[in-house]
């Protein structure tokens, strides 16, 4: 009796950890173009009617989680300017490799419907400003969604974290930023190995707490500063430049910020962009109009808190619903354009693209809900004056530009969408935390069926490389 009793519990245990390992169906391919084979970057992998959902990375990779309970639902693979791949969850065929044609709609024919509808880019622009109300989510809503942060010079990684984190939002029509909550769940990957002896960082943070303008790098000793005064003053550089708050509060989040006061989208938006129609693209049998953004009278500036952020151009294109006007897609890029900031931009960078930012979205409900962000700015860490300019009586740099700054990344994915008013009302009782850069908790298991960001082959190297330079580092 006892054996038979054991033998029902094992075999009652392995069934229940064979449904456990079964739970979530792994999707995972590579895209590639019909025509070049090259892979297609930022196609959108989803689950029809669902918030289930990933991108390709820049091989044209990904892997996506489903639930059981989806495996007879139909699998989208779409991006802008191809025709879409469909099929049955459970019909996948991962040994194959998921092949995207071309699918462009005439702008002439396009044009030439008699319809009272804009016909220029900035006339277009405009209507998709005006419809943003209509487009973007009307109630409050919370999203689930992976963080990838990293940094690097030019050679190797020097700071990557990842992380779960929360977006909560009472909805464009509530305005202020202050309805726009973070909360960074748990960290998957911390690894750092930035040094702490940056006095650069150390200048700007006395400067701040101080208001002595006059204080320079030069005027301190790196023998006289704790090195915790030092890490929170990296931090407090960290949380400036990069937090995640500042991402998605800021003016950086052109179109759910579009109704803040001195909004980049805003009121006058024509005073710093200039819009041009392009062609008309499809995407899922959608047709969407291609506009290119190109700069205009005044330039275009960040208006960060003690640092030069001003003197920028933009360029780039926008995606906006040839139906609805939703803006499905923003790819944005400031370039230094005042004599000042490009002067700044090619002496402590080498170059003059100081932003790039792209933003995505997913129709659900009718609504137009955030899928994915891409920001990548240099970020300096050693050098806070135009020393790199300078050079010895040979003429060679006495300095190596490459240590005076890092470059930043930071990815998010949203893969769940919650609008549950219980849920949403239990979880504002809680208290939020946006600070990428805390320690976080790490449970194995939460990770197992969270969705995440595929790395590249070229991050997973440097990624590998990084975590074992750790490693012998804590030895």
């Amino acid at each position: 009796m006892k054996n038979t009793f054991l033998k029902g519990l094992l075999a009652s245990t392995l069934f229940i950890l064979a449904f456990s390992a079964t739970a979530q169906i792994e999707i995972k391919s590579k895209i590639i173009d019909f025509t070049s084979f090259e892979p297609v970057e930022s196609a959108s992998i989803y689950v029809q009617n669902s918030t289930v959902g990933t991108i390709s990375n820049v091989d044209g990779k990904f892997v996506l989680l489903v639930p059981r309970e989806l495996e007879n639902d139909t699998l989208i693979i779409s991006s802008i300017g191809y025709k879409s791949f469909k099929t049955v969850v459970k019909d996948f065929d991962a040994t194959m490799d998921v092949i995207l044609e071309e699918d462009i709609a005439s702008l002439d024919e396009v044009l030439l419907i008699v319809e009272n509808r804009p016909k220029t880019g900035n006339d277009i622009v405009l209507k998709a400003i005006e419809e943003i109300g209509e487009n973007l989510p009307e109630q409050p809503y919370m999203m689930k969604g992976f963080l990838r942060h990293k940094e690097k010079n030019t050679t190797e990684y020097k700071w990557l974290v990842e992380s779960a984190i929360t977006l909560y939002d009472d909805s464009y029509a509530s305005g202020a930023k202050k309805n726009l909550r973070i909360n960074v769940d748990e960290t998957r990957k911390s690894y750092d190995l930035r040094d702490v002896d940056s006095l650069f960082a150390y200048t700007a943070y006395l400067k701040k707490r101080t208001r002595n303008k006059k204080l320079r790098k030069s005027n301190l000793r790196r023998d006289t500063i704790s090195t915790s005064s030092l890490v929170n003053a990296i931090r407090w550089n960290d949380e400036r430049v990069n937090g995640v708050g500042n991402l998605l509060k800021g003016r950086l989040n052109l179109v759910r910020n579009a109704n803040d006061r001195n909004a980049l989208f805003g009121e006058d938006i024509l005073e710093k962009h200039q819009f041009k129609l392009d062609t008309v693209l499809v995407e899922n049998d959608k047709k969407l109009y291609k506009i290119k953004i190109g700069k205009s009278k005044d330039f275009v500036g960040l208006n960060t808190e003690d640092i030069y952020n001003e003197g920028f151009e933009a360029e780039g294109w926008m995606y906006i619903d040839w139906e609805t006007y939703a803006i499905k897609k923003v790819e944005y890029q400031l370039i230094a354009a005042s004599d000042v900031q490009k002067r700044r931009s090619k002496s402590l960078f080498g170059t003059t693209l100081n932003h790039k930012l792209v933003i995505s979205y997913l129709q659900y409900n009718d609504r137009m809900y955030p899928k994915y962000i891409y920001y990548e700015t240099p970020k300096l860490v050693n050098a806070g004056d135009r020393s790199s300019d300078q050079v010895d009586k040979d003429g060679n740099p006495t300095q190596d530009k490459t240590e005076f700054y890092y470059n930043t990344v930071q990815e998010i994915v949203f893969t769940e969408i919650i609008e549950d008013p219980e849920t949403l009302t239990e979880a504002l009782t809680k208290k939020w935390d946006e600070d990428i850069f805390s320690p976080r908790p790490y449970h194995k298991e939460f990770w197992e069926d969270y969705n995440v960001l595929l790395e590249s082959d070229e991050e997973d190297k440097l990624i590998r490389d990084l975590s074992q330079r750790v490693s012998l580092y804590k030895q």
